[in-house]
C-alpha cells in the first residue's frame, strides 16, 4: 500500500488534485482494485471519526490567536522590536526577519501563517533597503520553519495525538531546538553579510528607544509565557490554553492596543475557519489512511524491513532521517506524522530512543521538509507573497536549509537538546 501510495498520489497531484481528495483518492484507488469495498467504506468514514477530537480542538483556537494578533497590528510591534535590538547588525533586516520569526513562532505556531504575516512586510522592506528579492524570500521561507517548533506548535499537537505523549513534554522539548534553528540561520546571515557587503537596517538603537519598543511589545510577547505557564503550571490543558490565547489575543488587539475593530471581527474568523479547515481536513484524511494501512498489515512489514537494515540506532535515525527528509519534500507534515509516526515511534522507543526526543526528530525533519522542493508548501505560500519563482527561491534557500540539516542531525545525536527542558521540569525522565 505504502510503495504504490506515493507515486499514485503525486500523479494525482501533478494533474491538479487538492492535497486532500489525492490523499483519498489514492488508497481508495488501490482498495477498489485489490477488491477490498469493505474498507473502501472504512477509509472514507474514518474522516470525520479522524477529526473528531478534543485534543485537536487546540488547533482552531491557535490560529484564532495568530489571525487576532495579526490583523490587530501585533505583528509590526514584534518587527520594531526585533529591529530596535538587532537592526543595527550587518545584515540587520535579514537578522530582524529571523527574529521576528522566533517570536511569532510563540504566538502563531504555523509556518505559513509566519510566512503570510511578515512576508508580506519584510520582504519589500529587505528589498527596498538593498537585497535582491529572492534573498529576502528565501530567509522568509527557511525562518518560517521555526514557527511550528517553538510552543506553541500544531504539529506538536498532532504527534501527541497520534501517540498519546504529552502535549507539555513536546512543547518544552522544542524551545532549544527551535532557538538553534534561528541561531544557526542568524549564523548564515552573519557568514552572506561579511561576504557580499549587506546593509545595516538602521543605526543602533538607544536603550530608552529599546525600552519603548519593548513596551510596545510586552503585551504580544506575553502570549507564549501565559500558554506554557498555565500549562506547566497544570492550570489548564493545552486545549484550553489555546482558547486562552484566543481570547488573550481578541483583549490586547481590541481593548488594550486598540488595533482592531468590531468589524474587523468576521474576516479573522473566516480566515482562522478557512486555514483551520485545510488543516484538519488533511487531519481527517491522513487518520483514514492510517486506519487502512493498519489493516494491510504494512506497519509490521516495514518495521521488519528497517530492523532488518540494521540493529545500530545510530546508523538507523541517520537512515530514518533521510527517509523523513525525502518525505517531507512531498507531503505536509501533519500528514506525515500521523502516516508514518504509529510506524516508526515503536520501532525506536524498542531500540531505546526516548519517546519525546523522536518526536522532535521526527516533527523538526518534517518542518523543515515544508521549506524544500519540489513540494514545500512554504515555497508556495513565499512564491504567493513575494511575487518570486518558486524554482528561484529554492535555489536561494539552499544554503540556509544546509544549516537546518545540520541541526536536525545534531537534535537526533544529542538527545539532551530536546529533552533537557522537559526533564528539568519533571515532564520527561
Amino acid at each position: 500500500m505504502l510503495f504504490f501510495f506515493l507515486p499514485l498520489f503525486l500523479i494525482f497531484l501533478m494533474i491538479g488534485l487538492p492535497v486532500f481528495f489525492g490523499m483519498l483518492a489514492a488508497p481508495g484507488f488501490l482498495l477498489w482494485l485489490n477488491g477490498q469495498e469493505r474498507d473502501l467504506a472504512l477509509l472514507y468514514r474514518n474522516v470525520y471519526t479522524g477529526m473528531d477530537s478534543f485534543p485537536l480542538m487546540a488547533i482552531p483556537f491557535f490560529m484564532l490567536a495568530g489571525e487576532l494578533m495579526n490583523r490587530g497590528g501585533i505583528t509590526m510591534r514584534i518587527v520594531e522590536f526585533s529591529q530596535a535590538m538587532i537592526g543595527h547588525l550587518k545584515g540587520g533586516l535579514a537578522h530582524v526577519n529571523i527574529l521576528s520569526s522566533m517570536l511569532f513562532a510563540g504566538l502563531s505556531g504555523s509556518a505559513v501563517a509566519d510566512v503570510s504575516a511578515l512576508g508580506s512586510m519584510l520582504i519589500p522592506a529587505m528589498e527596498k533597503n538593498g537585497y535582491s528579492r529572492k534573498f529576502a524570500a528565501a530567509v522568509t521561507a527557511a525562518s518560517s520553519v521555526i514557527g511550528p517548533i517553538i510552543p506553541p506548535s500544531g504539529i506538536m499537537i498532532i504527534y501527541a495525538y497520534v501517540m498519546g505523549e504529552s502535549v507539555a513534554a513536546l512543547f518544552l522539548a522544542g524551545i532549544v531546538p527551535g532557538i538553534l534553528v534561528g541561531v544557526g540561520l542568524m549564523s548564515v546571515v552573519a557568514l552572506l553579510a561579511r561576504r557580499h557587503g549587506f546593509p545595516v537596517a538602521a543605526r543602533k538603537a538607544s536603550w530608552p528607544e529599546r525600552g519603548q519598543a519593548s513596551l510596545k511589545a510586552f503585551f504580544p510577547l506575553l502570549t507564549p509565557v501565559i500558554i506554557l505557564g498555565g500549562i506547566l503550571g497544570g492550570v489548564f490543558t493545552p486545549t484550553e490554553a489555546s482558547a486562552v490565547a484566543a481570547v488573550y489575543a481578541l483583549i490586547v488587539a481590541m481593548f488594550i492596543l486598540k488595533t482592531m475593530a468590531w468589524a474587523d471581527l468576521p474576516r479573522v474568523l473566516t480566515k482562522a475557519a478557512m486555514t483551520t479547515s485545510v488543516v484538519l481536513l488533511l487531519v481527517g484524511a491522513a487518520m483514514a489512511f492510517k486506519t487502512v494501512v493498519s489493516l494491510s498489515h504494512t506497519p509490521e512489514i516495514l518495521a521488519n524491513f528497517i530492523l532488518g537494515l540494521s540493529d545500530n540506532p545510530y546508523i538507523l535515525l541517520f537512515l530514518i532521517n533521510v527517509l523523513l527528509f525525502i518525505v517531507g519534500m512531498f507531503l505536509d507534515a501533519g500528514p506525515a506524522i500521523i502516516i508514518l509516526g504509529p510506524i516508526l515511534g515503536p520501532i525506536f522507543t524498542d531500540l531505546g530512543v526516548h519517546p519525546v526526543h523522536f518526536a522532535i526528530i521526527m516533527s523538526v525533519n518534517l518542518t523543515v521538509g515544508l521549506a524544500t522542493p519540489p513540494m514545500g508548501l512554504v515555497l508556495f505560500v513565499t512564491s504567493s507573497v513575494s511575487g518570486e519563482r518558486v524554482e528561484t527561491i529554492a535555489k536561494a534557500i539552499l544554503p540556509f536549509l544546509l544549516v537546518e540539516v545540520i541541526v536536525i542531525f545534531l537534535i537526533t545525536f544529542i538527545p539532551q537538546i530536546s529533552l533537557f527542558m522537559p526533564q528539568l521540569f519533571g515532564f520527561a525522565r
